[in-house]
Order: structure tokens, then sequence, then C-alpha cells
């Protein structure tokens, strides 16, 4: 869908969703990895998997694919978390990875629904393990701090995506 594409990427609770939401909001093709493009399979192979675990959220290489081959607007940005990024990042124009502090990371958590990722006892060790290790994101990515109010977040990728005004 665009001339450039990025992914944006973080642990639970740094705020994908909301990014891609403002993005939208401002005009920009955004599309939301979690809704639109996850299943639950092999990060290798990519075959479905019966499991639901955090381990098994996947993207659709193939619907990726279709996306990045889309040139129809001039950026695209593909936001979420998935365990098989390493099969397209190289595809991609770049990747930001939204960063935030342990104690952002707790209170989000704190405010999670019962029902999303996260609000679950050992859902949350998980959030916080992959926070410290930083071993479920792209280590190549632009860091973006995610502390910051959500227009300066979004701001900033637009910025250091050369996106320009909105379409």
């Amino acid at each position: 869908m665009g001339i450039k594409n990025y992914l944006i990427e973080g642990v639970s609770c740094t705020g994908k969703t909301s990014v891609c939401n403002e993005l939208q909001r401002r005009g920009y093709v955004a599309i939301n990895g979690d809704r639109q493009l996850a299943y639950q399979g092999d990060p290798e192979t990519g075959r479905k998997t019966d499991g639901h675990g955090h381990e098994n959220h996947i993207w659709d290489i193939e619907k990726v694919k279709a996306i990045v081959a889309d040139k129809g607007a001039p950026v695209t940005f593909l936001c979420g978390g998935s365990r098989n990024f390493s099969k397209f990042t190289h595809l991609l124009d770049g990747v930001f990875v939204l960063e935030i502090d342990l104690d952002t990371l707790i209170r989000r958590l704190d405010e999670r629904p019962d029902d999303e990722f996260g609000a679950k006892p050992e859902e949350r060790e998980l959030v916080l393990r992959l926070h410290r290790t930083k071993e479920d994101v792209p280590k190549d990515g632009i860091s973006i701090d995610a502390t910051a109010p959500l227009a300066h977040v979004v701001d900033e990728i637009i910025r250091q995506s050369g996106a320009g005004g909105s379409e």
C-alpha cells in the first residue's frame, strides 16, 4: 500500500495500537497487524498451530508482501507485534521500536483491561521479561521514546520516516 513501508514494533503496552489509531486519524495508511495480519502459527514455518501463546503470535507473510507490493500510497505503517518479524523486515524501508521505562510499563499493565494481553499474572511476567531482555523486538530499529505524549510520538515517527504531511 505504500511506496515506503515501515513497521512500528515494541513490547506490550508501548502504544503500538494507539500510534496506529493516531496515524489513521491523521490520514495515513496504518494497518493494525495484530488485528489484520496476525494468527497463531509457528514463527519459523508459518504453519498454523493450535497454540494461543505469545510465541505463536505471527503475521501472514504473504499479506505483508502484498501490502509492500501495493504502491498506492506514499507511505504505509504496519503496527503491532509479531514473533516472525525477521521474515519480513528486509522488505520494509525501516522499523520503529517504541520504548518505555519500567515504571511506565508497570503503570500501563496495571491499567490493562482483564481481557487484554498482559493483564494475567503469567502474561505480565512475560511482558516484564521481554521488556528487560528486548528479545522480542527488532534489534536494528529506530528507537522512539513512547513515554512522550502520543502526538509527539507520532510526530517523531512521521518526521523520521520522511512522510511529511498527511495523505
